[in-house]
């Protein structure tokens, strides 16, 4: 069994809440797992009479203590507004655990951009950091590649890819033991004067960094073994995620349909081994990378597989102390290359 830091779980959100969700904890405090988790490190934060019936069904009724919250931020509302309207909802009291101490990490697959608007204003960013970035490291190249930011700022400066590239280093370093990771700037060719007025900009500064940076990245480099990192503004970064997920569905489901219809399908482990590259639940979850805290953002989708493998994506990042790391890195930077 791992201990790690208590991880406020958010058990509502989703759409498959709170069933799902408890399935999820239940199997990561699993005590027949090699990797499982001690139930007590779990907090659960949602509503007290709705969770213990289901509890009650697996007889794990006094397995974990629950944060009482009956509000929920729901899939499809407007962050700002509901988190001034719902303070004492699962998002921001699984934030607020952080901050008081009562949790190390928090977790939901719920609303995205209340998750990062509570982490911002809660937690606040961590010193050198000015606007946070969503990571997802994949397997699809046969090796982790962390990509960010995947959604939580649309509209960057050149300043913060660097500290994305600097984040996704540290992540890379602490939790996978990648020495001196590669990092790449996602554009739409390798030349040097390709790209936006943005991506010009933050090619010139991670020449700077001291990072490895190995220069621009095209699109299909995401599937080839170029760098460790790539980092990208946070809207294109989330049309490349979606893009990642949503064509890797449909060839997949291509080839089992084609096979059958020749007569030749391909042997259930190879298929499987191709759909756990391209399945979100494999992931687990996103770190939002740059706030005083661990936090980690669940796909809405997620069955309790996927709850599972978010909850060990927090307690990895625990262990790792990359959020240590990442002040270091950002304070030699600012030592090295200090503001005009």
């Amino acid at each position: 069994m791992t201990t790690v830091g208590r991880i406020a779980l958010d058990v509502m959100g989703g759409d498959h809440a709170p069933r799902k969700i408890l399935e999820g904890a239940l199997r990561a405090t699993d005590p027949t797992r090699d990797d499982g988790l001690h139930a007590d490190r779990i907090l659960l934060v949602g509503p007290r009479a709705q969770l213990s019936p289901i509890l009650a069904e697996h007889n794990a009724l006094d397995r974990f203590e629950i944060l009482d919250s009956v509000e929920v931020i729901g899939m499809h509302e407007e962050p700002g507004t509901a988190l001034r309207a719902k303070p004492k909802a699962t998002i921001p009291m699984c934030i607020e655990a952080v901050r008081s101490g009562d949790a190390a990490a928090a977790v939901s697959m719920g609303n995205t951009g209340a998750m990062v608007g509570a982490a911002t204003l809660i937690l606040r960013t961590l010193p050198g950091v000015r606007r946070p970035g969503i990571a997802i490291t994949s397997n699809l190249t046969g090796k982790p590649t962390t990509l960010l930011d995947m959604g939580a700022n649309a509209a960057p400066r050149g300043s913060d890819l660097v500290e994305y590239a600097i984040m996704g280093a540290a992540l890379q370093e602490g939790v996978l033991g990648v020495k001196d990771p590669r990092v790449g700037l996602l554009n739409i060719g390798e030349e040097d004067k390709k790209g936006t007025k943005l991506t010009k900009e933050a090619r010139e500064l991670l020449l700077e960094s001291g990072l490895n940076f190995v220069g621009n990245v095209e699109p299909d480099g995401i599937f080839t073994d170029c760098a460790e990192v790539i980092v990208t503004d946070g809207f294109t970064g989330n049309v490349v995620l979606k893009l990642i997920e949503g064509f890797g569905s449909f060839l997949l489901d291509k080839i089992v349909r084609e096979g059958k219809r020749i007569g030749q399908p391909l042997p259930d482990e190879v298929l499987d081994e191709a759909m756990r590259s391209v399945d979100y639940s494999e992931y687990g979850g996103a770190l939002l990378l740059g706030v005083n805290g661990v936090v980690v953002i669940g796909h809405g989708r997620s069955d309790s597989n996927a709850v599972l493998n978010a909850l060990k994506v927090a307690a990895k990042d625990l262990d790792s102390n990359v959020n240590g790391r990442t002040v270091e890195a950002l304070a030699k930077r600012a030592k090295e290359h200090p503001a005009p």
